[in-house]
C-alpha cells in the first residue's frame, strides 16, 4: 500500500525510488549491477523520464548507486565510508547506507585466558572470559569479522544473546557504559581464518581494528575488527 504524506498521496518519484532501493536491500541487484534505465523505469510505472530521474538524483546522493556518463546506472559497490574512531554498531552504520545487515555466529563461548589476553583485562591469567567469532555482512558480503574477548564481570548475560538478532556492540554499550576507548589501525594481511570467513585470499589487504573498551576504569571487551580493503574505507574527523 502507497505511504501517504500529511499533505495528501505519495510522490509519484518515490514509486521508483522505493522500487530500486527494496530491490537493491534484498538482492535482487548487487554491487556492481547494471539497473533498469530511466527509460525503462519510466515504461514500467507510466512516468516521465523527469520524474524517474528524480529518484535516481536521490539515490544517487545517498551513494547507493553510481553513475557512468553514456553507460548506465549501476548499483554502488559496498566500501561506502564508515567511522570506527567512535564506537559505532555495524548494524547501525550499514542500515544508514539504505543497505541489508546480516551477522553470522561462528563461536560463542568461555575461553581460559592466556597471559596476553589476560593482560589486556588488567587480569591474571587463566581467567574466564567471554569469546565471540562474528562475521557481519551487508547485502550478502562479507565486511568484518568481529573477533572479540568480553569480561564476564562486566557482561554476564553476554552468552546468552542471540547475536544474529542483535549486536554484540549494541549489547555491551548497554550493559556497561562506555568511558574511555583504546585503539590502533593498521592495514596488514588477514589470518588464515579470518580469510576464509571473509571469503577472500590469503594475500588480499584487509584494515584490521583492535580495540579495548572501558567502564568506569574497568577494561569491558578487547575486539579485533577485520575488513576487507577492497570493500571498507575508514574515515573520522576531529577538532582541536
Amino acid at each position: 500500500m502507497a505511504r501517504k504524506s500529511p499533505s495528501g498521496p505519495e510522490p509519484q518519484y518515490l514509486k521508483v525510488k522505493n522500487h530500486l532501493r527494496e530491490g537493491i536491500a534484498s538482492g535482487r541487484w548487487v554491487p556492481g549491477d547494471l539497473l533498469p534505465s530511466e527509460a525503462e523505469l519510466g515504461t514500467q510505472f507510466e512516468l516521465s523520464r523527469m520524474t524517474v530521474n528524480r529518484a535516481f538524483r536521490e539515490l544517487l546522493q545517498e551513494g547507493m548507486i553510481e553513475r557512468v556518463q553514456g553507460v548506465g546506472t549501476f548499483v554502488a559497490q559496498l566500501h561506502r565510508i564508515s567511522s570506527t574512531l567512535t564506537v559505532r554498531d555495524v548494524h547501525d552504520e550499514i542500515a544508514e547506507r539504505g543497505h541489508q545487515h546480516e551477522a553470522r555466529v561462528h563461536s560463542l563461548a568461555a575461553v581460559k585466558a592466556s597471559a596476553e589476553q589476560a593482560a589486556s583485562f588488567g587480569l591474571k591469567p587463566g581467567v574466564t572470559l567471554f569469546h565471540s567469532l562474528i562475521v557481519h555482512l551487508e547485502n550478502g558480503v562479507p565486511i568484518q569479522c568481529e573477533d572479540r574477548l568480553v569480561n564476564p564481570a562486566c557482561a554476564p548475560d553476554y552468552l546468552g544473546l542471540d547475536f544474529s538478532q542483535t549486536t554484540p556492540t549494541h549489547y555491551l554499550l548497554e550493559a556497561a557504559p562506555l568511558s574511555e576507548a583504546k585503539y590502533t589501525i593498521e592495514a596488514t594481511l588477514p589470518g588464515e581464518l579470518e580469510a576464509k570467513l571473509l571469503g577472500i585470499g590469503k594475500r588480499e589487504p584487509c584494515l584490521i581494528v583492535k580495540r579495548t573498551t572501558y567502564s568506569r576504569g574497568q577494561a569491558v571487551t578487547a575486539v579485533r575488527l577485520t575488513h576487507p580493503g577492497s570493500r571498507y574505507l575508514l574515515q573520522g574527523s576531529f577538532q582541536a
